[in-house]
């Protein structure tokens, strides 16, 4: 059996941030990650693999109160 080393490929840090994209909406969502994984489409880069087409993850800022007698605020 011969060891060819030519045919390894590693994740670029861009393919990995996807990943972890991926990961965060799937938690933030409570979906299954599985789909995204399996949609990525991936090329190779001289960095190394790079994901054409990475997930979207949308978040909404927290709402921020004040009250009247105190100055500091309370992010909810």
């Amino acid at each position: 059996m011969s060891d060819n080393t030519d045919n390894n490929m590693t994740l670029s840090d861009q393919a990995l941030g996807a990943v972890m994209m991926a990961l965060q909406r799937s938690l933030l969502e409570q979906s299954d990650i599985v789909p995204v994984l399996k949609g990525m489409k991936f090329k190779l880069s001289e960095t190394g693999l790079v994901v054409m087409n990475p997930p979207i993850v949308r978040a909404t800022a927290p709402e921020v109160t004040t009250t009247e007698n105190d100055t500091s605020f309370v992010v909810e």
